[in-house]
């Protein structure tokens, strides 16, 4: 005790704020140049760690002692948010910076890992009065992310069809809906597996009678081993149907935007940007209407209407019958003290693609914004020319960055990439962010998850519909059963990727509930006894899903857990 007063005595305690993952740093100041012998001690034991660039205290004074101690503190807590920063080439000399006299747009990072469109080689100092500057706004097609989503609902669900389902011992769970389409004397079939769902169309007349479910499932699927199908005879299939078969079909989209200034060549300080120039405001109502968002009751992109804890303004566009969120950097609360702007981070860091507009002509880096989601840029720089004037507008080139694993995607940039009509570049870059995102799903990493995504969603849509079906059937076991998450997905049809990821969760507890199976929680095994819909009512009583959740790994997972939902 007395040792810990003469602590207190000897120092007093200033707080130096370092947000993010490794919390704040206390450092400590002498208030008395004398101290106790075990009082130096304790600073030596202190600074006894692994680290190799760490100064030994040479000075026999307590001042000097602190001093170093609070350098080796700082050094240390900065190398740890260092970890995090991609390395900016510098200094800027390569030849190819040279091409057009001018610095590119964006930059490869040092390690690769990313394609640039154009190609740095392909750079040259085009005038932005070309004839060729934007194209034909009728090239500009919007790329589907499911085109045969909606065939079920299409050519299903308003007609006579019957359901059947399956369990195979290799390809896991089966759906199989077949339609007899009789004026074109054919029938139509859709097999839904984990990885895909398969379509096709026979005509009636190859057949001397209508075969079985399963001779119609081998005729899709070779794989196919089951013996029999079970018939589906609950009342509300056709709308869990369309809830599977739809999950990735949504006209809601979100895109992160940056606002790069002069000189700013980190991720620090290009969030930590505030104000907003003319030029970038011109901009960005090129993009959409800048809309308050307290109560705004359209597509909010993860962004709260209620209380203002995500800014008060954001910018909003409706585009081709698509609603389309921004999340704008310098809109976003900027946190003091905050060197990452975690705030921010927290919206654009989960976006899947970003916006960069440029003031001035430092490159932007293509991994200098650290996220296991954003996969794609979209830069845009103002060129300051004279041919400016002449023009009456602004002149704009555009390039595209994304990570070597995404596809490429329309619609193509302009040979130079230059756009002199607002209205065209506001066609073409809406375009093709909605592509780029489509584009990125096929991506490893969100390709692995959407499999993993429509796996569970499968397996809980068939045992749901074989339970139900069993409960319609009579079956005495089985009394009331909670419903899962299909419907709920069809009335609001969020479809994003994040809210999908979550209702695949939710749907595969309620399947494992359904089917009474066990579930271990907290080291307690529970089994919940299973029960039949009452009077058309439902109970929704979402958990985890520990098979679906511990199958990730430790990146996906903290991805995955960020608060971020779409209505």
């Amino acid at each position: 005790m007395e040792r810990e007063k003469r602590n207190d005595i000897f120092f007093s305690r200033k707080r130096s704020f370092t947000f993010g993952a490794y919390g704040g740093v206390d450092r400590f100041t002498c208030g008395d140049e004398t101290r106790p012998e075990s009082v130096e001690h304790n600073i030596l034991d202190i600074l006894d760690s692994p680290v190799s660039e760490t100064k030994p205290f040479l000075s026999a004074s307590s001042n000097q002692r602190a001093t170093e101690l609070f350098e080796i503190i700082e050094k240390l807590q900065g190398s740890r948010i260092d970890e995090q920063r991609c390395e900016f080439p510098l200094p800027l000399k390569s030849q190819l910076l040279k091409i057009g006299g001018k610095l590119p747009l964006i930059l490869p990072p040092k390690l690769g890992g990313y394609w640039i469109d154009p190609p740095l080689e392909k750079l040259a100092d085009a005038s932005p009065t070309s004839s060729h500057c934007g194209l034909d706004p009728e090239r500009y097609d919007i790329m589907e992310r499911d085109s045969e989503a909606k065939i079920y609902h299409d050519f299903f669900h308003s007609r006579y069809h019957h359901s059947f389902t399956a369990v195979d011992p290799s390809l896991g769970p089966l759906v199989l809906s077949v339609c007899l389409e009789e004026e074109e004397k054919r029938l139509r079939v859709i097999l839904r597996m984990k990885e895909c769902s398969l379509h096709g169309v026979f005509s009636v007349s190859l057949f001397p009678n209508i075969p079985s479910a399963v001779e119609l499932a081998k005729m899709l699927c070779d794989s196919v081993a089951v013996s029999r199908f079970e018939v589906v005879s609950y009342l509300k299939a056709p709308e869990l149907i369309t809830a599977f078969d739809e999950h990735r079909v949504s006209p809601n989209f979100k895109f992160g935007i940056l606002y790069q200034r002069d000189g700013q060549l980190t991720e620090e300080d290009i969030l930590s940007n505030n104000e907003e120039s003319e030029e970038f405001k011109e901009f960005l109502s090129i993009l959409g209407e800048t809309i308050q968002l307290q109560g705004f009751t359209g597509f909010r992109g993860g962004l709260d209407v209620c209380h203002g804890q995500t800014g008060s303004d954001a910018v909003f566009t409706s585009f081709h019958g698509r609603e389309i969120m921004f999340h704008v950097a310098t809109k976003l609360p900027f946190t003091e003290g905050d060197p990452q702007q975690l705030q921010r981070k927290r919206h654009i860091g989960n976006d899947i693609v970003a916006l960069v507009y440029q003031e001035g002509h430092t490159p932007f880096l293509s991994d200098v914004i650290s996220s296991h989601f954003l996969h794609c840029f979209l830069v845009v720089r103002r060129m300051r020319r004279g041919e400016e004037e002449e023009t009456g507008g602004g002149v704009y080139q555009v390039s595209v960055t994304a990570r070597e694993d995404v596809p490429p995607f329309g619609p193509v940039l302009p040979d130079p990439p230059i756009f002199t009509d607002r209205s065209l570049l506001r066609e073409f870059l809406l375009t093709k962010l909605i592509n780029a995102e489509i584009s990125c799903y096929k991506a490893e990493r969100f390709n692995r998850l959407e499999l993993r995504t429509r796996s569970s969603l499968l397996e809980g849509l068939q045992a749901e519909l074989s339970t139900r079906s069993q409960c319609m059937m009579g079956d005495p076991s089985l009394s009331a059963l909670p419903s899962s998450e299909g419907v709920r997905g069809v009335s609001e049809g969020s479809g994003g990727f994040i809210e999908n990821f979550k209702r695949a969760i939710r749907v595969r507890s309620h399947s494992f509930e359904a089917l009474g199976v066990p579930r271990k929680i907290g080291g307690i095994v529970t089994q919940k006894p299973k029960t039949c819909e009452k009077d058309g009512e439902s109970d929704k009583s979402p958990g985890p899903a520990p098979p679906l959740i511990d199958s990730l790994g430790p990146a996906e997972l903290k991805d995955q857990a960020s608060p971020q939902e779409e209505t």
